[in-house]
């Protein structure tokens, strides 16, 4: 004899849908993303770059450290003394050894401000320092 209620219930424990290879694969995609994603840092402060002719585009810029118009220095959204220079890229530069450094001053600041900030980098050993400059503006 046929029993029905039996044949029910195996044709319903056959159906279910198992989620770990779903959840496994999202995994490996958010990982990847992850991975593949280039954070950009900011200075944590808005400056008027100088201009120049000759400005040209610096993709690998990893290490970016500002000069607001008074002359303090910033790095990674927080004011720092210019003889921390040298230890907060040395820092920076144990990340990421392959690090560009691009010193993004405010036409206002002093220009011993920025030497010294650019020679602090250069004793941390960044030999990829940069002084960052805007496109003029076409008239």
């Amino acid at each position: 004899m046929l029993n029905i209620s039996a044949t029910r219930k195996r044709s319903r424990a056959g159906t279910e849908l198992n989620i770990a290879p779903l959840i496994d694969m999202v995994f490996i995609l958010l990982i990847f993303f992850l991975v593949t994603t280039s954070f950009v840092k900011e200075t944590g402060i808005e400056v008027t770059r100088p201009t120049a002719a000759t400005a040209a585009s610096q993709p690998k810029a990893t290490i970016l450290i500002a000069i607001d118009p008074d002359n303090r220095v910033f790095m990674d959204r927080r004011e720092i003394d210019i003889r921390a220079v040298r230890a907060n890229v040395e820092r920076a530069l144990a990340e990421n050894p392959e690090g560009a450094v691009v010193v993004v001053a405010d036409r206002s600041s002093h220009t011993g401000t920025a030497i010294q900030v650019m020679d602090g980098c250069r004793m941390a050993g960044a030999y990829n320092v940069s002084l960052a400059a805007g496109l003029p503006e076409e008239r």
